[in-house]
């Protein structure tokens, strides 16, 4: 049976979705699915360099502090995640007015106060209209950008003077309010590839002479991968679900030469060193 699970395994490829809940960072969650499959089908995991058992990787990190949507690509599909580094995207944010912290989200340390209760929701309407479409927006410090091969979330975290990487352009598809109650307020987004909702926030926050911070976040979409719909949640992680889902993924991608011709188009190869997406 062990034999029959290997074989099953390691035979495995495309790309399917997980729910990443809110704690680990993606990369914890990847590898504790990678662990639960090779050991479902007895199987140790290569060291050497280059050389691994299971190839698995995801498509667009999301932050410790949120949840949602996680694409994973497992066996050749590893090679179709650029694809998922430049979609559609879908968030919903609740975040906090009149509070802002070194990280832009609940998890960091208060950096600043601010009053709020001059906003009313018809403010924070008007403003949400600058938000939309073709933007430029600045990389939260703590982030999966890199800088000399090191992260900034983890160069910041050793205390390391880090500068701010210089606003870069972004797309949002469509950005709207869902409920306002102070400080609290609801977003719901479509954005594109490299987008930061903690940027957004900041930057929502500042544009009404106040601050903000992302309290939640939860990803509720990633290309074709809705959170409800599709992602695997962390009691499905076994071969023969994770194959269905696989099976069930497989008309919703494009196909191979096209999927192609997308990671082409999403060169410079830059967008592979920022799987960040969100948040």
């Amino acid at each position: 049976m062990a034999a029959e699970k290997a074989v099953k395994l390691l035979s495995l490829n495309g790309i399917f979705p997980i729910y990443k809940t809110k704690g680990p960072t993606s990369a914890k969650s990847l590898n504790d699915l990678k662990q639960k499959l090779l050991r479902e089908a007895g199987l140790k995991e290569f060291t050497k360099k280059r050389k691994q058992t299971l190839k698995i990787g995801h498509g667009g990190t999301l932050d410790s502090s949120a949840s949602g949507v996680l694409v994973v690509g497992i066996g050749g599909g590893t090679k179709l995640l650029g694809t998922m580094l430049g979609g559609s995207k879908k968030y919903t944010a609740v975040a906090e007015l009149g509070k802002v912290t070194d990280t832009l989200d609940a998890c960091g340390t208060v950096t600043e106060e601010k009053p709020f209760d001059h906003i009313t929701r018809e403010d924070l309407e008007k403003v949400l209209k600058t938000f939309t479409g073709d933007i430029m927006q600045v990389p939260p410090l703590f982030s999966a950008l890199k800088k000399d091969g090191k992260r900034l979330s983890n160069l910041a975290r050793q205390g390391a003077e880090v500068e701010e990487k210089p606003a870069r352009p972004v797309v949002v598809y469509s950005l709207s309010l869902t409920d306002f109650q102070p400080p609290l307020f609801t977003l719901e987004i479509e954005c594109g590839g490299g987008f930061y909702v903690r940027s957004l926030v900041r930057d929502i926050g500042k544009a009404l002479s106040s601050c903000a911070s992302v309290k939640d976040l939860i990803r509720t979409k990633q290309g074709p991968f809705t959170l409800e719909e599709h992602a695997l949640k962390e009691d499905c992680w076994d071969i023969e679900r994770v194959a269905q889902s696989l099976l069930d993924s497989a008309h919703l991608l494009p196909t191979e030469p096209s999927a192609k011709r997308q990671k082409t188009e999403d060169s410079p190869k830059t967008e592979s060193k920022d799987p960040s997406a969100e948040v």
